[in-house]
């Protein structure tokens, strides 16, 4: 959990503890659920119970080891759970201590990702101000409904870095309404053995406004059965790969 991660638009990933509840058709083949599964957690729903890790150290050995180095590493927190969920069983002291690392670690950048940015903004810490230099805060987008449901959640919280994972993509989305508000666009298929097709036109589409923009865009991955097949398919839209990045923040 995970020392050198393989998703293409992280470093490492770091759980501060593990367990999610299902908000939308993004989360209907959900890899973390199925990882708790094997594993036989029951951390998933409603009525299941979130437990902290015992991972809290990796941030910091982390850390110790970009000082000084030329490229930030990125930490994506959390893979395995919503660090705005607000669940009765995540507890107030895991949030504050949370934000203590984060502040802790300066030399590495820290990626939120939630499907519920309406809960931002009550979990923030008392001295976000315009936001910490090293947390991009970012939100899952899957269609149309939750673009127009998510986005200006999102974008109405200051942060140095906006972003959007549009992963797994499930249909056509038109950007341009925030577009002028977000600094990076994650865009990719779905990997499950029941995977859902995804229309190429909607990935060109995407990729098309945030070039028209200036929005850093990285197409992560076609959709596929496991990760050897999608591996397999390669990174390209046609024949490009699209590896955009938002400029360093610190």
């Amino acid at each position: 959990m995970a020392e050198n991660s393989k998703i293409a638009w992280t470093t490492h990933t770091f759980n501060p503890w593990i367990g999610c509840t299902k908000v939308s058709v993004a989360c209907d083949n959900c890899y973390a659920e199925a990882w708790d599964n094997r594993f036989g957690g029951e951390r998933w729903g409603p009525h299941a119970v979130r437990t902290r890790t015992k991972t809290w150290g990796n941030p910091v050995k982390w850390n110790r080891q970009a000082e000084g180095a030329e490229e930030r590493p990125r930490v994506f927190c959390a893979s395995l759970a919503d660090v705005f969920d607000n669940h009765r069983s995540i507890e107030k002291a895991w949030r504050r201590e949370l934000w203590t690392l984060i502040r802790q670690c300066p030399n590495l950048d820290f990626l939120l990702l939630t499907k519920r940015p309406q809960n931002i903004t009550r979990f923030l810490p008392d001295d976000w101000g315009d936001g910490y230099l090293n947390v991009w805060l970012g939100c899952t987008v899957e269609n149309q409904a939750e673009a127009d449901r998510r986005i200006t959640h999102l974008t109405d919280v200051p942060a140095v870095v906006h972003f959007l994972s549009m992963e797994p993509l499930q249909g056509p989305v038109d950007l341009w309404p925030w577009i002028d508000s977000l600094q990076w666009v994650i865009v990719g298929g779905e990997n499950s053995p029941r995977y859902r097709p995804a229309d190429p036109d909607w990935f060109r589409n995407l990729r098309d406004t945030c070039a028209a923009s200036g929005v850093p865009f990285l197409f992560k991955q076609w959709e596929g059965r496991n990760q050897r097949e999608i591996e397999a398919k390669g990174r390209e839209l046609d024949g490009v790969v699209h590896d955009g990045y938002p400029p360093r923040t610190c």
